[in-house]
């Protein structure tokens, strides 16, 4: 079974997605968005994460990045039942601690909806300011991962010795509600994919089209086999832009359109290729027809997915 989920508006607002519509939002709009998941069956919202946008990216990114866990706190106020994703938090950016402070608390106030989606970065001028390794992120993100197993574990006194970081005999509580938070890995690079395959629970792919995503979910897939992992690993995928019915504006060329048993037929096709959750996002151009959409799509597209 294929399950849903979606990356908030307003919270961030590159101009490779998002609305017109979302400059003058704010957290009403987030709420009224993250309660429409909740009451469509969507498995999680998502939120990104950035510190700081330098001037020379910022008219692509803007500057508008919403920090994930004050987000994805607000709203598991005002939620009940989906969970809640960073997708992804740049967690190199941050010492392990800092991290599984900020996460266990979000954690164990949601009653156990988190899934920490973790990735690279990108921005070096980000990682400059705050005095992280922008050269080694990599490295810092393999070994972060494997800090994060054990502070984000059942132990009050979590324990980990690596090459960048070690802590012992300084506790943490709360602990998250989770015996085990999963960890998602974004990003489509090979070193991303192996990452995934080897540290993550789940894989957060960043822009693979359909055409190369089977082979990459074949990589990963033997990637874990020739370690000798069998647990389980949710694949994920982000689809092309949706909207359900026909438009009667134009949503770009590359969006998909029109009678919902033929959008369930086109996204089937990621089921198919050994996808278990994907990423929607509509087109829309107001937060009264994004949320309409949600509804369309849980309610006319999901059953026949």
């Amino acid at each position: 079974m294929v399950v849903y989920g979606i990356q908030l508006p307003v919270q961030s607002q590159s101009t490779l997605y998002a609305e017109p519509w979302e400059v003058a939002a704010g957290p009403d709009d987030l709420v009224a968005v993250a309660r429409a998941a909740d009451a469509h069956g969507f498995d999680y919202i998502a939120c990104c994460d950035h510190v700081a946008i330098p001037r020379r990216l910022a008219a692509a990114m803007s500057t508008v990045w919403y920090d994930p866990v004050a987000t994805l706190a607000y709203l598991a106020a005002a939620t009940e039942r989906v969970r809640l994703l960073s997708h992804v938090a740049v967690v190199g950016l941050r010492h392990p601690l800092v991290t599984a402070k900020a996460y266990a608390t979000l954690d164990h106030l949601s009653g156990g909806r988190l899934v920490l989606g973790v990735g690279a970065g990108h921005v070096q001028e980000e990682f400059e300011a705050v005095g992280a390794d922008f050269a080694g992120r990599g490295g810092v993100l393999d070994e972060t991962i494997d800090a994060l197993r054990a502070a984000l574990g059942p132990e009050e006194y979590p324990e980990h010795a690596g090459r960048r970081f070690a802590f012992r005999d300084l506790g943490q509580r709360p602990r998250p509600a989770q015996d085990r938070v999963p960890v998602w890995v974004g990003g489509s690079s090979p070193a991303a994919v192996r990452r995934a395959a080897l540290r993550g629970d789940g894989w957060l792919p960043q822009g693979d089209p359909r055409d190369r995503l089977a082979e990459q979910i074949a990589k990963l897939r033997r990637l874990r086999a020739e370690a000798g992992i069998e647990a389980p690993i949710t694949v994920g995928a982000i689809t092309e832009a949706l909207y359900v019915g026909e438009p009667g504006w134009d949503t770009g060329r590359r969006a998909l359109t029109g009678k919902p048993q033929a959008l369930a037929e086109s996204l089937r096709a990621y089921g198919a290729m050994g996808v278990q959750q994907i990423q929607v996002r509509f087109r829309s151009r107001s937060r009264t027809e994004l949320t309409d959409q949600m509804a369309a799509f849980a309610t006319e597209v999901a059953p026949h997915l």
